[in-house]
């Protein structure tokens, strides 16, 4: 089809003023049954270049009428005029009409799973340059959403276009990716029509047309990305585990959304008006999208602006990393000054992600250090807070990069440790608890097995951490067995006299029922708390052990003469230094021992 300007009165396409009108009339669906039955863009195509012509010559008779110069003649003038502006209401009714038709015909559903890239499946040519984030490239398109690997050959058409020289097809600019969203014929036959309604003064009814037809088209497309049409009170009124869902759903959206759907839109707004006036293909686009934009961005606000809980950390982050990523691609795709508002909004719901984030962060810290429990957790284990706070730990070290740009671009006025976030100065409270509930605060040990998290940290702090744990050990000991280690003393044993034989025998037989007494009541609770940590469960024993038997040992080779050389030796000396070594074995295992430890060898 030729362009209209091509046309002219001097050529055999020219269609003189009295065949167009009648051309026009015959169009005209509100006095024709077979007008209103039959699309002029549905038939044959030399009747689609004879009407265009029609119209071509009614616009020009129209010019010519508006600027002839006054004559005698003002009645056949007037007459004139009346019938050509008749004639162009009529033609623009009926281009309008077939304006929409041709949309809607060629407005068919995108097909959502073919536009996600299975990890497994090879990446388009035009997209190795692609950073990780790209489509498709996440690991949050599980094989449950996208389908599996089902859709690869739903993929060709795309690779096919990417690798042909034809760059209106696909067209790859950093992580966006365009496609066809109406066929090129048709493109064409709607740049004809758009031209000549905008020349005769219908651009609003243009605009209004072409946003209507493809905001529908982007509507579907949001509904088959489950993409709701939530306020934002009924996004924060939802329980998190179903927001949980929804926000992973929601980047995957986004994703296609931003670098797909709306980018094509775009293309297409730019192939329909190109050359026809200025920033026209910008008002049909924003026609077309800005809604459904706001639909997308209210989401990701709503959760920006939710109450702060820690177990919100993790998604917040999620979605924070995910904008932060399209960022330069909404950049891109909504550059113009319209969509000013577009771009703002992106940028503010990300700077109150990054804030949540922060404040969680704040008060998680705060909650912790408030934590007033000093009551010792049944069967000594390891307290809930501790482990809790050690699993949170290990999860935001998967969020490592992103936490230091955040804290580093705005620290925590409110945090113990803002005056350099890198390094860490905790304080622990008072270590010198008699339960293992302050030793437990070295779980964090387990840093030592996570590179991860020991780089987080740093080897510095972690040596803080390990003395921290040794004050911890030297606190535990000293409570429990400085008490037991007490009756293996010498004073208070001997008489005055003589050295060897001033042992007082009922001190000496008191001495040894008091030791069997603290030993077995501390063997009886201790074998019962439990120490995870294999490894520290062992040093404790190791410790214990360094201290108890020598001290057993060498008090039991003083005075043993003197408790055997009387009556009932047994019922003082329980227990000989191998009886204490197994013992000290049952101590942190977590389970009850029988009531008496077993009996020394006669």
């Amino acid at each position: 089809m030729e362009p209209p300007e091509n046309y002219s009165t001097s050529t055999s396409f020219a269609v003189p003023f009295e065949d167009a009108q009648k051309i026009i009339l015959r169009w005209d669906s509100t006095a024709s049954e077979e007008a209103r039955e039959r699309m002029i863009f549905g038939g044959d195509r030399q009747e689609v270049d004879l009407y265009l012509q029609a119209v071509d010559e009614i616009q020009k008779s129209m010019s010519s009428t508006s600027i002839s110069p006054p004559s005698s003649h003002h009645h056949d003038q007037d007459s004139n005029s009346n019938k050509v502006n008749s004639a162009i209401q009529i033609a623009m009714a009926r281009l309008e009409d077939e304006f929409r038709n041709i949309l809607i015909n060629h407005t068919s559903p995108v097909e959502v799973d073919s536009l996600f890239i299975p990890d497994h499946a090879p990446a388009p040519a035009s997209s190795l340059n692609h950073n990780t984030s790209s489509v498709g490239s996440s690991n949050e398109f599980d094989q449950e959403e996208v389908g599996g690997g089902d859709h690869v050959d739903a993929l060709d058409p795309i690779q096919r276009a990417d690798s042909s020289n034809s760059s209106a097809s696909y067209r790859s600019t950093s992580s966006i990716r365009e496609i066809d969203l109406i066929p090129q014929e048709a493109v064409a036959d709607l740049q004809s029509i758009a031209k000549r309604m905008i020349s005769a003064g219908y651009l609003r009814e243009c605009i209004q047309v072409y946003g209507s037809v493809r905001k529908s088209a982007v509507d579907a497309s949001f509904r088959r990305l489950g993409i709701e049409k939530l306020s934002i009170g009924d996004i924060q009124r939802l329980e998190w585990e179903a927001l949980e869902t929804k926000i992973r759903r929601w980047i995957r959206a986004a994703k296609v959304c931003v670098r797909i759907l709306f980018a094509s839109e775009k293309k297409l707004c730019e192939e329909i008006f190109y050359g026809i006036g200025t920033a026209i293909d910008d008002a049909c686009f924003m026609e077309t999208v800005k809604g459904p934009v706001v639909q997308l961005f209210n989401f990701a606000e709503a959760i920006s602006i939710s109450r702060r809980s820690p177990e919100k950390m993790f998604k917040i982050l999620d979605l924070h990393d995910a904008l932060m990523d399209l960022l330069p691609d909404i950049e891109v795709v909504f550059e113009s000054k319209s969509a000013d508002s577009i771009r703002v909004q992106a940028a503010e719901i990300l700077s109150r992600l990054a804030e949540a984030a922060r404040g969680i962060l704040s008060e998680f810290e705060s909650a912790v250090l408030r934590e007033p429990s000093r009551v010792p957790v049944p069967g000594g284990t390891i307290h809930p807070l501790t482990r809790y706070v050690m699993n949170y730990i290990s999860l935001i070290s998967d969020y490592k990069q992103t936490l230091i740009e955040l804290i580093m671009s705005k620290p925590s006025t409110g945090s113990r440790y803002s005056g350099d976030p890198t390094t860490p100065d905790m304080e622990f409270a008072e270590l010198e608890g008699k339960t293992p509930l302050a030793l437990h605060l070295i779980w964090i040990i387990k840093i030592k097995g996570s590179p991860e998290l020991r780089e987080m940290i740093g080897d510095d702090y972690l040596r803080k951490l390990t003395g921290k744990f040794r004050q911890a050990a030297t606190s535990y000991q000293r409570a429990t067995w400085v008490s037991v280690l007490y009756c293996l003393r010498d004073e208070g044993l001997h008489v005055s006299g003589s050295f060897s034989s001033g042992v007082s025998k009922s001190a000496l037989r008191e001495r040894f029922k008091t030791f069997n007494a603290m030993f077995e009541e501390v063997h009886r609770t201790q074998a019962t708390w439990l120490i995870p940590d294999s490894q520290l469960r062992e040093e404790l024993r190791i410790s214990i052990s360094e201290k108890l038997i020598p001290a057993y040992r060498s008090f039991l080779g003083r005075f043993r003469s003197h408790i055997e050389s009387g009556k009932h030796p047994e019922n003082y000396i329980k227990y000989s230094v191998e009886d204490l070594e197994s013992a000290v074995l049952d101590f942190f295992e977590g389970y009850p021992v029988s009531q008496h430890l077993r009996r020394r060898s006669q």
